[in-house]
């Protein structure tokens, strides 16, 4: 692998690039190199990649990349090296890397061009490890057992009091947790979230918000009713749809549309809302994430009299999606994601 992503950035025409063998010798060589990437494999010998990660962070802080397997072990590793530090991730495809080097370098190279740009600040830091902290921490007492949900009636003969949709991407699952995990279980509206991820990630993404969210939180696999004081994931590599059956809004994963770019698609997922929700009772919120999906939907969404919130870019680890909202002139407001999930709880109150 580490000779596969040698050639792969030894192929362009502006990266220098250094090796290291394990984690012990990655932090000798990033103390003398200084460079302005690391990609870092969770699985090495001496020092695991997580254990890496925290040292980088601690000791030469910087954006890193993680490479990861495919699979639920990785992707539960994975979120965690997100949790304390990571820029990004790169999942490695099944079988013969070497066979697939052509679907693995564009994206691999974007994404560390991306971070490249990324400026690491020791307090967010700091924040990061805080959360994963409570993240792992066993649930209080007032929050085991089931979860009561109060929902806020709506019009007599109306279920559809509001719905909440959510678009991230690189950054996404720590302004996630910080988002979702303000929302009180009795939160009136349900909420969606289009994350850019594969497959085998969404899953262990939803239990792990679960367990630090007052909200229930689940994976969308199947047409699902959307109820209050619900969060609903959508299943990566595919698209999420909004619908409506017998009178009640559902949430479905559909195949990936291959018009759009990236997935599960933010875009699609508005917009098919705004086909079967009123836009005045839908609240689009973009975060972190390079390109610019979500972007033109939640800016159509907005003009149509529903409401927008992008993340500021002081706490945005990239601010591509919800910089590119704010340039269409459709974000109604612009916050810091510590104060997203309050202004969604006074927005719907």
């Amino acid at each position: 692998m580490r000779k596969l992503l040698g050639q792969i950035f030894g192929a362009e025409p502006d990266f220098e690039i250094a090796f290291a063998r394990d984690g012990a010798e990655a932090l000798e060589v990033i103390g003398s190199y200084r460079p302005d990437v690391v990609t870092l494999d969770i699985h090495m010998p001496l020092m695991d990649g997580l254990t890496c990660l925290d040292r980088i962070m601690l000791e030469h802080p910087c954006p890193v990349v993680m490479v990861s397997s495919l699979t639920a072990e990785g992707a539960e590793e994975t979120l965690a090296a997100l949790e304390i530090g990571a820029v990004d991730f790169i999942a490695k495809p099944s079988g013969a890397i070497s066979l697939r080097i052509d679907e693995l370098t564009p994206r691999l190279v974007e994404k560390v061009r991306t971070a490249a740009s990324v400026r690491i600040r020791r307090s967010r830091r700091l924040a990061e490890r805080v959360r994963l902290a409570q993240t792992l921490a066993p649930k209080s007492s007032t929050n085991s057992g089931p979860r009561t949900i109060v929902p806020r009636p709506g019009r007599e003969g109306d279920e559809r009091t509001g719905l909440v949709l959510i678009g991230t991407s690189t950054g996404g699952p720590p302004a996630l947790d910080t988002v979702l995990g303000a929302l009180p279980a009795d939160f009136p509206c349900p909420v969606v979230v289009a994350q850019h991820m594969p497959a085998s990630f969404t899953g262990p993404l939803a239990r792990r918000l679960d367990k630090i969210c007052a909200m229930s939180v689940t994976e969308v696999t199947r047409q699902t009713k959307l109820e209050p004081g619900h969060i609903y994931i959508a299943k990566g590599d595919a698209d999420i749809l909004i619908s409506s059956r017998a009178g009640s809004l559902v949430a479905m994963a559909a195949p990936l549309d291959p018009q759009y770019r990236w997935h599960p698609s933010v875009d699609r997922m508005v917009r098919s809302a705004m086909q079967h929700v009123p836009a005045q009772q839908l609240i689009g919120v973009l975060m972190t994430g390079m390109g610019n999906d979500g972007a033109a939907a939640m800016s159509d969404l907005q003009a149509a009299g529903g409401q927008t919130i992008a993340e500021a870019e002081e706490t945005a680890v990239v601010w591509g999606m919800p910089g590119e909202l704010v340039r269409l002139n459709g974000a109604t407001v612009v916050k810091r994601v510590e104060e997203i999930g309050r202004h969604l709880v006074d927005r719907v109150n």
